[in-house]
């Protein structure tokens, strides 16, 4: 029997408009437009639940139009939504972005308040049944007082993915305000730990990321690979080579590749190894998360 493993964070419908002529500003340009769904926290549950994990999704619907869209997407793909609500008058989460001819992005909104329903009260709720989890993995989408409340409270290991340069500041200031924390798992890129630790140097910045109380550190450095940190050793495995079709969503298969070898019983660091075939999936993929991931992951 898998492992069942709880997943907080937004799940978005994702909005994309590709140009199929040059952009005017001002002016309506022709194009094609994709409805499709998203999050980070979204990509990460799905993406284990298709690697055949036990994946419990905690999250906070709208109920408008798109709400309804997002949640029967994700009781459609398996996931188990029973813990998470569809908030009455809340928009849900929404991305929305322009492309150009080339495909390099010309403009995007975000409108992902909706995950502000998941506070401390709302997590306490749960938090009986999150803690009957093999593992959590959570993103930085969480406010400050959510992710505080999930450290001081969740006894399984904790897996977080920093998402971005701002919003990862969020997580060094709950670490830095809770009380007390249990183990700590943390992916983020090259630049998101430049930013959170004012350090270029990246052993100067895998040592201050340590010292605010993260275990485990997983440093994804793109083509390159990934270098991992557990204090007593620094490890580094090279990316697996690949002629990129789309890169949005590699970095959260990452993460869930990673779980996912952990949940079998795989160690540290090895489990990297996981995230990279993970990722090189995504990377082959026209979407955010492929639908035959495990078809990669022997």
């Amino acid at each position: 029997m898998s492992k069942r493993v709880t997943v907080i964070g937004g799940a978005n419908v994702d909005i994309s408009a590709n140009l199929t002529e040059k952009f005017l500003h001002g002016d309506s340009i022709p194009g094609n437009v994709a409805v499709g769904f998203g999050g980070v926290a979204h990509n990460i549950a799905l993406n284990l639940a298709l690697l055949g994990n036990d994946v419990r999704f905690i999250t906070a619907f709208g109920s408008d139009s798109f709400g309804n869209l997002a949640l029967k997407h994700c009781a459609d793909e398996g996931l188990d939504i029973s813990l998470a609500k569809q908030f009455q008058d809340r928009r849900n989460g929404v991305y929305l972005c322009i492309n150009d001819l080339s495909g390099d992005m010309i403009a995007a909104v975000a409108d992902t308040d909706s995950i502000s329903e998941i506070t401390p009260e709302f997590l306490s709720e749960r938090i009986t049944e999150i803690n009957s989890s093999a593992a959590v993995v959570i993103d930085t989408n969480l406010t400050t007082g959510a992710l505080q409340f999930i450290f001081e409270n969740c006894t399984p290991p904790v897996f977080i993915d920093a998402v971005s340069t701002t919003k990862a500041k969020r997580m060094v200031e709950a670490l830095c305000n809770a009380k007390s924390h249990g183990r700590i798992i943390l992916k983020l890129n090259k630049i998101e730990a430049q930013v959170i630790t004012g350090e270029n140097d990246m052993d100067a910045a895998l040592k201050s990321i340590h010292e605010m109380g993260v275990s485990e550190i997983f440093l994804t450095i793109g083509a390159d690979g990934v270098i991992c940190s557990d204090q007593s050793t620094i490890s580094t495995y090279p990316a697996i080579p690949v002629d990129v079709i789309n890169t949005t969503g590699a970095g959260d298969a990452f993460l869930a590749g990673v779980v996912h070898d952990f949940l079998i019983g795989n160690p540290f660091p090895e489990t990297a190894l996981c995230g990279l075939k993970a990722a090189y999936a995504t990377l082959l993929s026209p979407s955010a998360v492929n639908p035959d991931i495990k078809k990669f992951i022997q």
